[in-house]
């Protein structure tokens, strides 16, 4: 496995929060909230010191030695890393700026289109398990998220035999029900990625398939022409905008790409409460009933873990979210190492610390490539493991006893 979590999610609250409408000093309270909470978790956190470990000051330690800590930019505070960064070397925490990735100094995700490309791995596999080679053959893809979020905009840049026939985010519905200038919608779509703060809104309607457009998700409803009804199975001549996604997430497709945030397919014995997502509550679909081939979960939790397992028994293609993103994680594996051994480098006397930023810069493509070789490797190893499993399956039952039991 590329990513095996051992740690915890954590949280923190702002309780003295200012009005909403002035955003600057809303994200800076925000920004002091999550300084108090990370110099808390350095606070009680052990240090490395001339290699030796330290426990902090006037503290009883249960445990054993534990220096290694680092926080991942997530939901919220993924514009923090410097900060958090800054108390880390103001601590003197022994990772300095490897604390947390993805600052100034480290590998920036969205411009690598890296988890995307991880994700754009495993979909690659399952989709030539069925005998498709989805960069030189069209194929039909339904999307959750826009063309300026890191997952989804990345995703839908990367194979030019894409046809998006629809997508939605929490503005806006996309829909081109027949897609047939692969072309002219990638250049258009690499437009939107371009342009900053981009919405389905700025699509070029101008290109778009016959019975296609743009809507919005605050209108009240939304009138259906016939490529619409065709696409979507829907024969009323109007719906809310909630009543159109649920179809189109039950609409034929060979891919569904998961870019944004929300669970939107359960299996059909969970209630709407077990998907833990009140906000999607309306436009969640049950598992048995998509009509799509592949599901990729370049974001988190698009699917309950039991929607994956209704899905797969279908015959549908599916990994879990944490093996299509682990590539966003994986790279910053890689630059907190890189950190940690050219920190080593620079006390040794044998790298310039000016020079380490550059050569973090120019390890880039490396990196990409690393990463990347994982996520093929990585799915090819659950293919195989798929491929022997009812041979496997005294061996595997004993693995899952002996988990259950530790």
């Amino acid at each position: 496995a590329v990513i095996v979590p051992v740690g915890s999610k954590g949280g923190f609250l702002p309780k003295q929060l200012p009005d909403r409408s002035d955003r600057n000093a809303w994200f800076e309270a925000g920004r002091d909230a999550y300084k108090e909470f990370i110099r808390a978790l350095l606070g009680i956190t052990d240090n490395l010191v001339e290699g030796e470990v330290s426990h902090p000051a006037d503290t009883i330690v249960w445990d054993g030695e534990d220096p290694y800590l680092v926080v991942a930019a997530d939901k919220g505070t993924a514009t923090f890393s410097d900060t958090a960064n800054a108390i880390s070397e103001e601590m003197g925490h022994w990772l300095g700026d490897a604390f947390a990735s993805g600052g100034s100094a480290g590998y920036d995700h969205k411009k690598m289109g890296i988890t995307a490309r991880g994700g754009w791995e495993a979909v690659k596999r399952h989709f030539r398990e069925l005998g498709t080679d989805i960069q030189a053959e069209p194929f039909t893809v339904i999307g959750v998220g826009d063309m300026s979020g890191d997952v989804f905009g990345n995703g839908m840049l990367l194979s030019p035999e894409i046809r998006l026939v629809a997508a939605f985010n929490h503005m806006h519905i996309f829909i081109d029900p027949d897609p047939v200038d692969a072309g002219k919608n990638l250049a258009e779509r690499q437009r939107l990625f371009d342009k900053p703060q981009s919405s389905w809104a700025d699509y070029n309607k101008g290109i778009l398939s016959e019975g296609g457009g743009i809507f919005d998700r605050s209108a009240k409803s939304i009138t259906l022409n016939d490529q619409i009804k065709a696409l979507t199975g829907l024969s009323k001549d109007a719906v809310t905008p909630d009543e159109l996604i649920h179809a189109l997430l039950k609409a034929p497709a060979d891919l569904l790409w998961f870019g944004g945030i929300g669970t939107y397919v359960k299996a059909a014995h969970e209630s709407h409460a077990m998907a833990g997502d009140r906000a999607n509550d309306a436009i969640r679909v049950n598992a048995d009933e998509l009509k799509v081939k592949v599901i990729g979960e370049g974001a988190n939790l698009g699917v309950t873990q039991a929607g994956r397992i209704e899905f797969a028994l279908r015959g549908g293609h599916i990994n879990t979210d944490a093996i299509d993103n682990s590539a966003g994680v994986d790279s910053s594996d890689h630059e907190v190492n890189i950190k940690i051994l050219a920190a080593e480098a620079i006390r040794e006397g044998d790298l310039q610390a000016d020079k380490r930023n550059e050569l973090l810069a120019d390890m880039t493509d490396e990196v990409a490539a690393l990463v990347l070789r994982h996520n093929y490797t990585q799915t090819f190893a659950l293919t195989l493991a798929e491929a022997t499993a009812k041979e496997d399956h005294d061996a595997l039952e004993r693995l899952m006893e002996y988990l259950e039991n530790r």
